[in-house]
């Protein structure tokens, strides 16, 4: 194999091929200028993606700089250029080279490593790029798009990190926040937390999830949520214990972690909006409850038949999403009670649970029926970059635990026969927490054509413009209004999205920090910005 050295002179080439550039310097694109570098990194704690950053700064940097500015050789941090070829053509150029210009082939590459220097290019492209500045209330805030220009009003504010929401048909807004409530929005009042709902344990990810709505509420009354629990009979430890024990374990500074599981279950409200006739639908077995705090799921969606699907994730073991023996790391279909479907594709498989309907996923947050197709779309979030978007067939293997568009210790492939690929993938992260396809009036440009993806990564409101299961463009709607958790279309035929204020890097708080939020609503708007 030739040496790993050479990787230098493969990034003249991308850059000589991605570019084709003329003679003249290099201009840094509208709105960025040379900033300082940024520190190696690129995965959580380091793994492949500070590899892939460590190598580009030895072996590269000195000739590309480290920043849009360059150095001896043009910048390869270029959104513009890099936008016009996709991995898939950069691969097959890197692999075949380029005789005309003495780039030899780098056919011995291996897939990581050629996925890994792609993977960081395209990373610190985007992490570079210029940021807006966070809105904290968007009220009146024109957005004129490519469609439609539309305007931001505020539904409700005083929430902490909502999550889910839900209309019941008389036009009240139930939301979930993480923190552990369900609360109702009526006429743009905020309710105090339903009482009667079970306590959820709040750890990262985890905490109350989703909510929905059963279609034939008016008839059964049936309101379905999910939320995370401590294993039925732990007892934690007193702070003052011994040193941790696999039960459990510190994790990322926020205390002792204990086992704890999604849960699904099913109530109603009575006249006094207390939450009542509870119903278990689903509960894991105990020997699948972990302390880790990450990938708990959790998306509903309803289809024409009453069937419901949700979706689990993995909660951070790989090989759980391979494992159809294991309800981690799947979208479920059940019936509406819990029951399992005598159609479902893995019912007379020995040793597969019943209810699963496709595998091999990371942690799939959003879920949407296409009005045209009537396809199901689905996003999930990547590890290191790779986040997806994926049309979801029944009895199909997403890949996770094999496949990765993303980086991830473990995984060195980016594809392989037998495992659907995204439509598309997002590097860096997007965070996509929720998509919704518009079908009302309101927006009659957007109608049946348009796939909406709640970003929390990104901060960013997406529209896909889509037809026949494919994507025909994307743009942003807006970047500026805080993470993005759901999205969901009124009875009044407006689009309304769940906010929480940002957390991450340049806030000083954790990713999975518990932040104020709002709903708000978008509106057509004859106003220009």
């Amino acid at each position: 194999m030739r040496s790993i050295s050479r990787l230098c002179v493969l990034v003249v080439f991308v850059c000589a091929v991605i570019a084709i550039r003329a003679q003249t310097p290099q201009t840094p694109p509208a709105g960025q200028g040379p900033g300082p570098a940024a520190a190696p990194g690129g995965g959580r704690g380091g793994g492949p993606g500070a590899v892939a950053a460590a190598l580009f700064t030895e072996k590269c940097a000195g000739c590309h700089g480290t920043d849009v500015a360059g150095g001896r050789a043009a910048s390869l941090f270029d959104p513009k250029l890099l936008a016009r070829l996709d991995d898939d053509r950069l691969v097959r150029i890197i692999r075949a080279g380029m005789p005309a210009t003495g780039m030899p082939a780098f056919d011995d590459l291996t897939e990581e490593q050629v996925g890994q220097l792609i993977h960081h290019i395209r990373a610190e492209t985007g992490n570079r790029a210029p940021k807006p500045e966070f809105v904290a209330n968007p009220a009146g805030q024109i957005l004129k798009t490519e469609k439609q220009t539309v305007k931001a009003e505020l539904v409700a504010d005083g929430l902490e990190t909502p999550w889910g929401l839900a209309f019941l048909p008389d036009g009240r807004l139930l939301v979930t926040e993480r923190s552990g409530n369900l609360r109702i929005i009526d006429k743009g009042t905020l309710s105090e937390p339903v009482k009667g709902t079970p306590k959820a344990h709040v750890q990262q990810d985890g905490g109350m999830l989703d909510v929905e709505v059963h279609p034939n509420y008016a008839r059964n009354g049936w309101i379905y949520l999910a939320y995370s629990e401590v294993r039925p009979g732990f007892v934690p430890p007193p702070p003052s214990a011994a040193p941790p024990t696999p039960a459990v374990q510190p994790g990322r500074g926020r205390g002792p972690q204990i086992p704890s599981m999604t849960v699904i279950i099913r109530g109603k409200l009575n006249k006094n909006n207390e939450w009542t006739e509870e119903q278990v639908i689903f509960r894991a077995a105990p020997d699948l409850y972990t302390t880790s705090g990450s990938h708990f799921g959790l998306r509903f969606l309803f289809d024409r038949d009453g069937h419901l699907f949700y979706s689990l994730g993995e909660r951070g073991a790989v090989p759980n999403s391979q494992d159809l023996s294991n309800p981690l790391g799947k979208i479920h279909r059940i019936n509406d009670d819990g029951s399992v479907p005598k159609d479902n594709p893995f019912v007379s498989t020995p040793g597969a649970v019943p209810t699963i309907w496709s595998y091999g996923h990371r942690n799939p947050q959003g879920m949407a029926w296409d009005p045209v197709t009537g396809a199901m779309w689905e996003s999930e979030h990547g590890p290191s970059g790779g986040d997806e978007i994926n049309v979801v067939e029944r009895g199909k293997n997403y890949g996770w635990g094999v496949v990765s568009k993303g980086l991830q210790n473990g995984i060195t492939k980016r594809s392989q026969s037998g495992m659907e690929e995204p439509l598309t993938y997002y590097t860096p992260a997007l965070g996509p927490s929720a998509v919704a396809f518009y079908t009302g009036n309101r927006f009659p440009a957007w109608k049946n054509t348009s796939l909406f993806v709640a970003g929390m990564a990104g901060h960013k409101l997406l529209r896909l413009q889509v037809a026949k299961n494919a994507i025909a463009s994307e743009e942003v709607i807006f970047g500026q209004f805080g993470r993005v958790r759901d999205i969901v279309q009124g009875p009044d035929g407006y689009l309304y999205l769940a906010l929480q204020n940002p957390t991450g890097a340049g806030t000083g708080l954790s990713l999975s920090a518990s932040t104020p939020g709002r709903v708000i609503r978008l509106v057509p708007s004859t106003e220009s910005r």
